[in-house]
């Protein structure tokens, strides 16, 4: 009778083990790259909103003209490391507003220039937000 070679289960158990990791690391790694992706563009959507918000509360300071909007804008999107922003006032006159006239604030960026991720999920698409507030004085 030939000899019987015995191997040991744990020799199986290995192989089956290296299957289950090479099919799920990398649905593992799109869904974490996937999370950071994500988790940027939120970040840069309220990054935006909070430029609006704070650019079209200067706009309505007496005095304040387009120059003091678009440094604020500027300086909240520095702080928080937004690339390529863009404000648009609405009207572009807003100096001579009357009470009870709105003025809208947009801001815009694209989202590759302020991705984490080279080649993101995002790629082409430009985010924005808008304030609207009325004046009162």
């Amino acid at each position: 009778m030939p000899a019987r070679t015995h191997r040991p289960r744990n020799a199986k158990r290995r192989g089956v083990a290296a299957s289950e990791l090479a099919v799920c690391l990398p649905v593992i790694v799109l869904l974490v790259l996937a999370t950071i992706e994500t988790c940027t563009m939120i970040f840069l959507k309220q990054s935006l909103t909070v430029a609006a918000y704070e650019s079209v509360r200067t706009a309505l300071q007496p005095g304040a003209v387009a120059s003091d909007v678009q440094t604020t804008c500027d300086g909240v999107l520095a702080d928080r490391r937004i690339q390529g922003g863009k404000l648009t006032v609405s009207p572009a006159n807003f100096t001579q507003l009357t009470p009870g006239q709105y003025i809208q604030i947009t801001v815009s960026a694209p989202a590759d220039s302020n991705s984490v991720i080279p080649g993101s999920f995002f790629r082409g698409k430009t985010l924005s937000a808008t304030a609207t507030m009325m004046k009162e004085f």
